[in-house]
């Protein structure tokens, strides 16, 4: 909530976040193996993040070539729910209560406790690693401009030399996310599925990184019986990597791509080159088990893809995934020419609706979202294969609708057992 009870709340929970937090900031690299599998994928070309809030098992595969960690609510959610942060919760809603001044609404608590979770186990990694370490705001902020920039401020505060703030890819996200980068605070904005949803998000919001969860994208080509997904994901990821990097020079843009939702140890070496991938710990594991061949840049790879119904397919439109159409970036050179401070998110769906982009960003309306919490991550083709055929949404919007859907479920869960703990 935007308020002045709630700006002084940020002092007292940044202190006790940073209890006990004893940085060793570029000193501890020489601490880790060499490992020559990953020193090998680094030198192609990409950087080396693990997928995990588990610091035990970080531990067993951490080597020099890996840069970062990223959590998220699910991740920390499998944390939080063992009990360990049980008094720090406790803690922390005695500060908020007291500095409030008055009775403390439940969303606003919940809130305030989810930054201290988030930020104390993100400290905890960077102690432990010197990582950089992406971590995640409350999914109530996702559509919530002045929300995320408040809270991405306050992660910033509390680790500027490790913290990147985790946006969601919404309308709002996109404004949340321009405005940090105006204010120097590094973003990995989440939840992309397409080489068009990462190209209007380097355009415009300017984030260290964009995501692909290519992993995703193959799940739902093979739950919806459209083929066995191989490389629907690669393809979408490469193509982004493409069009993202593109950008990048011609416009001098910080932006970089990121291969996320990794499933299998072989998507690895079929990624090499990418700038980053962000790796949880099976795959990796995975790929540490397979045969020690030559890895070569995969960057300029279109992998080919192949379909069992192509009708599907069509009405699915996965050319959306990895196509960047010509009004895309004359929609993006308008936007340059707008001043940002001044756009609200209905600008940037209807400007991308009056430029021939509808389905990109999309206002979904309460059913929808509903429809998309009961079905989980992976979306039923035939229940939204109206909305897809009219060119109401497009297959990377309804991607990223469910994994907001299914991230908020998990948000949902770790908000529970906050307030099992608090007895309320």
């Amino acid at each position: 909530m935007a308020n002045k009870a709630t700006d002084r709340l940020a002092d007292p929970l940044t202190q006790l976040v940073l209890e006990d937090f004893t940085p060793h900031f570029d000193q501890l690299r020489e601490r880790f193996p060499d490992n020559p599998r990953w020193r090998k994928l680094a030198d192609v070309g990409t950087e080396l993040w693990l997928d995990s809030g588990d610091i035990e098992a970080i531990g067993r595969l951490w080597a020099r070539p890996f840069t970062a960690v990223t959590t998220n609510n699910t991740l920390l959610n499998k944390e939080v729910q063992r009990g360990q942060y049980d008094e720090l919760i406790k803690r922390a809603a005695t500060i908020v209560r007291a500095r409030a001044g008055r009775k403390v609404d439940d969303r606003e608590l919940i809130q305030e406790i989810a930054f201290v979770l988030n930020a104390r186990h993100a400290l905890r990694l960077v102690e432990a690693f010197d990582a950089f370490v992406s971590v995640e705001e409350h999914t109530d902020l996702a559509h919530d401009v002045e929300g995320a920039v408040r809270f991405a401020r306050r992660y910033h505060a509390v680790c500027p030399q490790r913290f990147l703030v985790k946006i969601p890819l919404t309308a709002a996200g996109l404004i949340a996310a321009r405005r940090c980068h105006d204010e120097g605070i590094g973003v990995n904005l989440t939840l992309g599925f397409s080489a068009r949803q990462n190209y209007l998000a380097a355009r415009f919001a300017r984030p260290r990184f964009v995501n692909v969860f290519l992993g995703r994208l193959n799940q739902f080509v093979t739950e919806n019986e459209l083929g066995d997904g191989k490389m629907v994901g690669e393809k979408a990821t490469l193509a982004s990597r493409r069009a993202v990097a593109e950008a990048a020079e011609k416009h001098h843009l910080p932006t970089r791509q990121i291969a996320a939702s990794i499933r299998f140890g072989e998507q690895i070496v079929d990624l090499a080159g990418v700038d980053v991938m962000t790796i949880p710990i099976a795959a990796a594991e995975q790929y540490l088990a397979l045969p020690n061949t030559p890895l070569t840049d995969r960057r300029r790879q279109n992998y080919r893809v192949e379909f069992a119904d192509l009708l599907d397919v069509e009405i699915a439109g996965f050319d959306d995934l990895w196509d960047v159409p010509d009004v895309l970036v004359e929609a993006c050179d308008e936007l340059d020419r707008r001043d940002p401070k001044e756009l609200e998110p209905g600008d940037l769906v209807s400007l991308l609706e009056e430029d021939s982009m509808p389905g990109l960003l999309v206002n979904w309306p309460a059913p929808q979202v509903q429809l998309a919490q009961r079905e989980g991550k992976i979306p039923n083709l035939h229940t939204w294969q109206e909305g897809l055929a009219d060119g109401e949404f497009g297959l990377d919007a309804l991607m990223n609708l469910a994994g907001l859907a299914s991230f908020a479920q998990d948000q949902a869960a770790m908000d529970d057992r906050v307030r099992a703990v608090l007895g309320s």
